[in-house]
């Protein structure tokens, strides 16, 4: 009796005791008690965002920004960081390292955006409130399905939250099924984003970002007609923001790529960058993070306490003296973009002469410099990244509009970014590839250093002809499976249902 008794009590006090492990500390934050209020699914999108600029996962952190740059015609990267170096010179690998960690990036919103999207239904929040947190993590998955399918081509798609572990080992989908999964979520995200937030939630994604990565997505599948049909939602014919849309092209080029900038009328979608939070740019996700970025320093000559890692080739430098501006000036984009040794010079407050020019180029970057300072001292740099301008929307709305066989209502749009650039209208009676020729000069000069080069020569098919038709570094390596990232070696050692690209 005593012994079955003594058994009883225990079992008993073994079932109190597993009834109160069940609990959960309401001090602690666990999957069953997150997911429940707007501060929750506030702070997941803010978790899925900031991963764009992750010093080194993300597409538009230091890394990223080095090697979306360093693998065009227009920019070189000397050889202190190995992987950057191969990936400038295409003599990298699958074990190179930058592609791995962007690779890691993209999936790491991917899982985080996942969770939102399933978890926002299952909330009590209002209807209102769900709708507009699954649209805007739409928009972020669209969007790193979009990088990917630009970067890797054929990759897994993943939009379940994995629940067990064979969840984990997914099989690539064709590039098109990429760009599939890309235009549905924004697709969604355009149908559900507003178009404007109130000033306290500024850069959050809107249904012109949408709208615009949709027209973009459309553009790199060479669907013209959707294409159209994006743009044509943000922009009239005239180049005249279409309502509700109030974007506009900033007075001055260069008031896009300085702080007193962000978020200005030309911004459809941008990194927001502070120098807040931690002090260690490099800390990684931790407490010691800042919000902030290293680009600018990394950019920056040694003189002025920068790594002087990049240069622009002497082939952007003597495009932007193709076309004098009115008064037979230079291209106000050329001062912007790049400083050289021209009368009166200067680079943050001392003359140009002040410096040397390491890499035997002309140039030095002065787009996104914090050049007006004394020094890149100041070790974190908080000016957005640019990701979406206006000016983007323009010049592929009249691309497509071109390449549909309409080359000459592409005028009014292409026209207003050449007046912003002080430059006269275009003659009358350009055909298609003539306009063509026209549109692929502009976007060499907006967009040098906003990582668009290299993904614009590989759409019009002129990666390899123009790569090698320059002064860069490495050019005589280039191949045509260059066009894509290899899929990273640790994701093929990890994954067995994946397999290499071609090529590589």
């Amino acid at each position: 009796m005593k012994s079955a008794l003594y058994i009883a009590c225990l079992a008993l006090s073994l079932a109190a005791c597993t009834k109160n492990l069940d609990q959960v500390s309401p001090n602690s934050v666990v999957q069953t008690n997150f997911w429940k209020t707007d501060a929750d699914f506030m702070s997941g999108l803010a978790a899925t965002y900031k991963v764009f600029h992750d010093v080194n996962n993300g597409y538009f952190g230091v890394r990223g920004i080095e090697t979306t740059n360093g693998r065009g015609d227009d920019f070189v990267i000397r050889n202190d960081v190995k992987d950057l170096y191969q990936l400038a010179t295409f003599t990298n690998n699958a074990t190179t390292g930058v592609p791995g960690s962007l690779f890691t990036g993209f999936y790491t919103a991917i899982f985080r955006a996942n969770q939102i999207i399933e978890n926002a239904p299952l909330s009590s929040l209002p209807d209102a409130s769900k709708q507009q947190y699954i649209a805007e993590a739409q928009f972020l998955r669209g969007l790193n399905y979009y990088y990917l399918a630009m970067n890797f081509g054929s990759v897994p798609i993943i939009t379940k939250v994995p629940v067990e572990r064979t969840d984990y080992f997914a099989s690539q989908s064709p590039e098109t099924a990429v760009w599939a999964q890309a235009v549905s979520d924004l697709q969604a995200a355009a149908a559900g984003l507003p178009a404007a937030y109130p000033a306290a939630m500024v850069g959050r994604a809107t249904k012109g970002a949408a709208l615009g990565f949709l027209g973009k997505a459309y553009v790199y599948q060479k669907n013209w007609a959707e294409a159209e049909k994006a743009f044509k939602q943000l922009a009239l014919p005239s180049g005249v923001a279409q309502s509700p849309f109030t974007y506009a092209l900033m007075p001055k080029f260069e008031d896009n790529f300085v702080k007193t900038g962000d978020n200005n009328a030309e911004s459809l979608f941008e990194i927001q960058n502070q120098n807040v939070g931690g002090s260690q740019p490099w800390a990684g996700e931790n407490a010691n993070e800042a919000l902030g970025v290293t680009t600018a320093q990394e950019f920056a000559p040694t003189e002025v306490a920068g790594w002087f890692e990049v240069s622009p080739t002497d082939k952007v430098f003597n495009e932007f003296q193709r076309e004098k501006a009115v008064g037979d000036s230079l291209d106000p984009r050329m001062y912007a973009s790049l400083v050289w040794d021209y009368p009166g010079a200067t680079y943050y407050n001392r003359p140009f002469t002040d410096f040397k020019l390491v890499f035997g180029y002309k140039s030095m970057v002065r787009k996104y410099q914090n050049w007006r300072e004394a020094n890149e001292g100041i070790y974190i740099s908080e000016i957005n990244e640019k990701v979406l301008r206006y000016a983007d929307i323009l010049l592929l709305y009249a691309e497509t509009l071109t390449m549909q066989g309409r080359p000459a209502e592409a005028y009014p749009l292409i026209n207003r970014v050449r007046a912003r650039a002080k430059l006269t209208a275009l003659a009358a009676g350009f055909d298609a590839s003539q306009m063509m020729a026209e549109l692929r000069h502009q976007r060499m000069l907006e967009f040098f250093r906003e990582g668009q080069r290299f993904y614009d020569l590989k759409r019009w098919g002129l990666l390899e002809q123009e790569i090698k038709n320059s002064d860069k570094v490495g050019k005589e390596f280039f191949t045509a499976r260059n066009a894509y990232f290899p899929i990273p070696q640790g994701e093929l050692n990890t994954n067995p249902n994946i397999k290499q690209n071609p090529g590589w």
